[in-house]
């Protein structure tokens, strides 16, 4: 995953009054802080930053050139707060990267193929967690079910992982379960046709 360059000024307003009307203005509130620096208040393009997450994902990173500084700074989003009735971004956590580091985060899981017939899916989580290059992010890993009979059980382990991403978990943590599909069908139990037959004579 490339990183996605994208400017930033400095936040000057704080409290929810300031939040408000840095949103009013087509910014997202942000901080930026990690590797021993001091956190840095900033606004993000809300249009921009929203783009850059919807095509990257949440472990997207960005290239943050913050205005008045001397050099850009390479920064993963560690929290995210959105309003979901409006669908947008209320506020971000950006974690200082440095190229090299290598880094632990949640990446969405894709279960490919099909399982046998009259079986269900059950998930149990849809991500995983991996430790991986900060400038190498995978935006998602596959598991095949294909073929999978009821009682089978989809494990961490079961990940196809890229080069050089490791587990950051048990390989044996439980992702999905294939269990039975339940007939829909409901039968007379036993004597009930009987006991029926008998009223109406």
């Amino acid at each position: 995953m490339s990183e996605v360059k994208i400017s930033a000024e400095p936040r000057t307003e704080f409290g929810k009054g300031g939040a408000r009307r840095t949103r009013r203005a087509g910014l997202v509130p942000a901080v930026l802080y990690g590797h021993g620096e001091a956190p840095q208040h900033i606004a993000l393009p809300a249009r921009e930053f929203a783009a850059a997450i919807r095509h990257g994902g949440l472990n997207q990173i960005f290239t943050i050139d913050i205005a008045g500084n001397s050099a850009a700074t390479l920064a993963l989003p560690k929290a995210i707060q959105r309003d979901p009735i409006r669908d947008t971004y209320d506020h971000v956590d950006l974690l200082i990267v440095k190229k090299g580091e290598k880094i632990q985060v949640d990446v969405p899981v894709t279960l490919t193929g099909e399982a046998a017939k009259n079986t269900l899916i059950v998930h149990e989580s849809n991500t995983v967690a991996v430790v991986a290059d900060a400038l190498h992010l995978p935006a998602e890993l596959e598991i095949s079910i294909d073929g999978l009979e009821a009682g089978s059980h989809v494990t961490a382990g079961d990940v196809k992982l890229p080069k050089n991403v490791e587990l950051a978990v048990d390989a044996e943590v439980v992702l999905a379960i294939i269990t039975a599909a339940q007939s829909t069908t409901n039968e007379p139990e036993a004597g009930e046709g009987e006991t029926a037959e008998g009223a109406a004579e």
